[in-house]
């Protein structure tokens, strides 16, 4: 992400947007040297598990083994700790458990871990749409412009934005999830997915909102979008918003 915004600050025209860009730099350089959080939400963890299905887990029950690892690291860390466990009643867990586990059982004898501690002014901004058929690539391209703009300042910009197009109601959602864990200076194989990407990274960058909301060049750094076959009754599209902390790492064992 650091090369990422060193180029966008480049790109700024706006005077106030490169000043936005110079603190940004700056507060990446004291989180690096002090060791402490980029920003203050540390976000809640999600976690997406492949294993391979040849792995055979002993011992300890692994969701259970997973939530004392981000225990430990929220608590240890001493990162801010944001869950609560019920929606409703609101009561703080006080160790950031339980972290939301996605799992995927893919060919092979090793397991992957992606953490991705997301935060939630720009998760709050994220959109779902259930577009017709006929809507098509047209409706969908409206769908990430509408989602975009309204999110403004609300999700931190200069954001990165991942799609998810296709699937079901909620497997358009993990698609667009799972699009923020792509490097953000990557692209789709597919083709048209490809085309579309570098569009609206150009189309979002023409709004407007800047850095910081304040008006500028740079409002995204990167349109990541993953897609998946559907019905032919429909076309769900997620938006699933990020700001610049756009924080994940992935490890095999």
């Amino acid at each position: 992400m650091k090369t990422k915004i060193n180029e966008a600050a480049r790109k700024e025209e706006s005077p106030l947007g490169k000043q936005i860009f110079g603190q940004l730099r700056e507060n990446m350089e004291i989180a690096k040297d002090s060791k402490i959080p980029i920003c203050q939400d540390t976000g809640m963890a999600v976690i997406f598990l492949k294993v391979g299905q040849e792995v055979h887990f002993t011992g300890e029950y692994i969701e259970t083994a997973i939530n004392e690892g981000v225990r430990r690291g929220y608590t240890e860390g001493y990162l801010r700790k944001s869950v609560v466990g019920d929606p409703i009643e609101r009561e703080n867990t006080r160790d950031n458990t339980p972290a939301v586990i996605h799992y995927e059982i893919v060919p092979g004898d090793q397991v992957t871990i992606t953490l991705a501690p997301k935060g939630f002014g720009s998760e709050n901004m994220s959109k779902l749409y259930m577009l017709k058929p006929a809507d098509g690539i047209e409706g969908v391209k409206n769908a990430i412009l509408d989602a975009v703009e309204n999110a403004g300042p609300n999700a931190c910009p200069p954001f990165v934005v991942g799609v998810g197009i296709g699937g079901t109601f909620e497997k358009c959602a993990l698609l667009a999830k799972k699009a923020l864990t792509r490097d953000v200076s990557s692209h789709s194989d597919i083709p048209y997915v490809r085309e579309l990407e570098d569009e609206m990274l150009e189309r979002l960058n023409d709004l407007g909102i800047g850095p910081a909301g304040l008006g500028g060049r740079v409002t995204a750094l990167g349109v990541n979008i993953e897609t998946y076959p559907t019905h032919i009754a429909g076309l769900p599209v997620a938006v699933n918003m990020c700001c610049h902390v756009n924080r994940h790492i992935t490890r095999e064992i």
